[in-house]
C-alpha cells in the first residue's frame, strides 16, 4: 500500500488549469511577455489578465509593466516563492501518480 495521503490537497492557486498553464510556461522561461503567454496558454486576454493577477497576489509571480516606444508591455516572471510552490506542486502530482500507478 502507498504512503501517499490521498486526503492531502494540492496548492489550489496553482491547481486551477489556467494558472497551471501559466506557471508551467514560466517554469521553463526566465520571463515571458503577455503576448507570448497568451499564445502559449491559449487563454483570452481577459482570462490571462485575471489569472496573472491571482498569481501575483499569491506572490508566485512578479509583473513588470514597461513601454516599448508608446506600446505597453507586460512581462511576468516566477518569484523564488513561486518556483518553490511549483516544485512542491509537481512533487505532489508525482507522488499522487506513483500511488495510483
Amino acid at each position: 500500500m502507498s504512503t501517499f495521503e490521498f486526503a492531502a490537497d494540492p496548492d489550489r492557486v496553482i491547481h486551477e488549469p489556467a494558472r497551471l498553464k501559466i506557471m508551467s510556461v514560466l517554469s521553463v522561461a526566465e520571463s515571458a511577455d503577455f503576448t507570448y503567454l497568451m499564445r502559449e496558454t491559449e487563454l483570452t486576454r481577459g482570462n490571462l489578465s485575471v489569472q496573472l493577477s491571482r498569481l501575483e497576489e499569491a506572490g508566485y509571480i512578479a509583473i513588470e509593466k514597461t513601454f516599448v516606444g508608446k506600446t505597453p508591455r507586460t512581462t511576468a516572471r516566477m518569484t523564488p516563492e513561486g518556483r518553490e510552490a511549483f516544485t512542491a506542486y509537481r512533487a505532489y502530482l508525482e507522488r499522487l501518480l506513483d500511488a495510483t500507478g
